[in-house]
């Protein structure tokens, strides 16, 4: 074992120049499976090299009989923990370690769903959710009135005007990767029949679209609507009462994204009202002398 000890002593003492690895300068942070590390030992280039961490967080060099565990150091505590090997296996007496990040692989943050570019980015050190949200360009017209941020199998949902609009910090979380950040499209609810303005209409915010209210963005009841209305939501059909709902003696349905709320014409009104037209007509032009009559 002297054998191996003394050159790679003289090596050293020498303080030849080890070989060098081109690695970015990224922040340190806790090392995580798949990294990969720059692992530079001074005076022995063939320990000197770039290595993945595996998935289950270990790394090998060469010569090193074990694994070493690498997963949740910061880099210098790898540092410490080669060094250590190197001398407990006698292949260094003291040696000179430098542990660098050149890829983290291992905190990915997502942003997925109504934003101006869906990307995935490696979180070097602490991101907030403004970050990442600027990142993906920010959020595309669509979207809706909520962010869901997944980690650790829990959800968490953070008010968009709140954020955004009202500033507050508090929701503006950190994100320290192993994120995904969703952002739902609006959803829409669908008003036709006897209304001014058939047609979807976003849910704008959280508290969501009651029937008053699609009312109000399709502009009100057209002429012959009848005062019982109905909601179809996935198969089924639900009766609405809106003279009730409409004279406040019943309170208003809040309707879902995807709703078809339809408004029938009533259609004995309309005929009467015609009938009622063309006798006004023949009696208006009657009084007139005036009477036109056509033959087959």
């Amino acid at each position: 074992m002297l054998v191996v000890i003394l050159p790679l002593m003289l090596f050293a003492q020498d303080r030849l120049p080890s070989a060098e690895i081109n690695a970015p300068n990224l922040p340190a942070q806790k090392i995580g499976a798949d990294d990969l590390l720059a692992v530079s030992v001074y005076g022995a280039p063939e320990l000197t090299r770039t290595v993945r961490v595996s998935g289950d967080g270990l790394i090998r060099l060469p010569m090193v009989k074990e694994k070493i565990e690498a997963r949740g150091l910061m880099p210098a505590e790898l540092e410490q923990r080669i060094a250590q090997a190197l001398v407990a296996e006698e292949i260094l007496v003291d040696p000179a370690v430098t542990v660098t990040v050149a890829e983290y692989h291992s905190r990915p943050i997502s942003v997925v769903g109504a934003v101006r570019r869906p990307l995935t980015f490696q979180a070097y050190g602490n991101t907030t959710l403004l970050e990442a949200l600027a990142r993906a360009e920010g959020l595309a017209e669509d979207a809706g009135s909520e962010i869901l941020i997944t980690r650790s199998g829990s959800t968490e949902r953070i008010p968009v005007k709140a954020l955004i609009d009202a500033a507050d910090p508090k929701l503006n979380l950190v994100l320290e990767g192993g994120e995904e950040v969703r952002v739902p499209q609006a959803g829409r609810v669908f008003v036709v029949g006897n209304v001014k303005k058939p047609g979807a209409f976003r849910i704008e915010d959280a508290s969501g679209m009651t029937v008053l209210k699609a009312l109000a963005m399709a502009e009100g009841l057209a002429p012959f609507a009848t005062r019982q209305a109905y909601i179809y939501r996935h198969g089924t059909e639900e009766t609405v009462d809106l003279r009730r709902i409409l004279d406040r003696k019943s309170p208003d349905i809040l309707l879902a994204a995807s709703d078809i709320f339809y408004i029938p014409d009533n259609r004995k009104a309309r005929v009467t009202t015609n009938v009622l037209e063309k006798t006004v007509g023949f009696a208006a032009s009657t009084a007139s002398g005036i009477l036109i009559l056509s033959h087959p």
